[in-house]
């Protein structure tokens, strides 16, 4: 069977669905995170709980550009959400580097799906940003106002500007065992979209 590999509007109708699914568990999950001390394993954790429906999601992704997409939209959605800039260039660049992956094997590899999911989670650091660097007096005044010192306070100090680093690798460790999580519940699906 020849695949056809260009994008249909039915691939960007799922991008769209898929995308809206993903950030509502991510949004969701991200609650953890008014708790202070929390805060540093939100990223591995929203990763994990994304994984299942971002694999889901790849088993219906057959053309270069639906990921990148995704990533576009999750973009997008960090500067609404009051994030600087370059959290655009983090996002998309997760986004093609795992696209360039998964087409490696022609999107049918779940081993590839695992480590493109590891890849991609690294756009929830981009969430972070603000934290660290140039962004972090103006961002925990912010904090302060709306949530207080004690919360702020606590925040300040266990997030030091080598934590961003960190927690790119928190996000891929999170986003991989996501992919493992999603690709065991939906072993069954991934048999059926002839993924091996």
């Amino acid at each position: 069977m020849i695949m056809n590999n260009k994008l249909t509007v039915k691939d960007l109708i799922n991008v769209g669905v898929f995308s809206a699914l993903y950030l509502v568990l991510f949004c969701v999950t991200s609650f953890i995170g008014y708790v202070p001390i929390l805060m540093v394993i939100v990223p591995v954790l929203c990763a994990v709980v994304v994984g299942i429906p971002f694999m889901l999601f790849l088993s219906k992704t057959h053309a270069f550009g639906m990921v990148t997409i995704m990533s576009i939209i999750f973009g997008v959605f960090e500067v609404l959400m009051g994030r600087p800039w370059p959290v655009l260039l983090i996002t998309v660049g997760a986004g093609v580097v795992t696209d360039l992956l998964l087409k490696i094997k022609d999107y049918k590899s779940i081993k590839m799906g695992i480590i493109g999911s590891g890849i991609f989670s690294i756009w929830m650091a981009g969430m972070s940003l603000p934290m660290f660097f140039g962004y972090r007096e103006p961002f925990f005044e912010s904090i302060r106002a709306g949530y207080g010192d004690a919360y702020a306070d606590i925040l300040y100090k266990i997030t030091p500007d080598w934590m961003f680093f960190a927690s790119l690798v928190i996000c891929v460790i999170g986003g991989i065992f996501g992919g493992v999580l999603g690709a065991t519940v939906l072993k069954k699906h991934f048999r059926k979209a002839g993924m091996a």
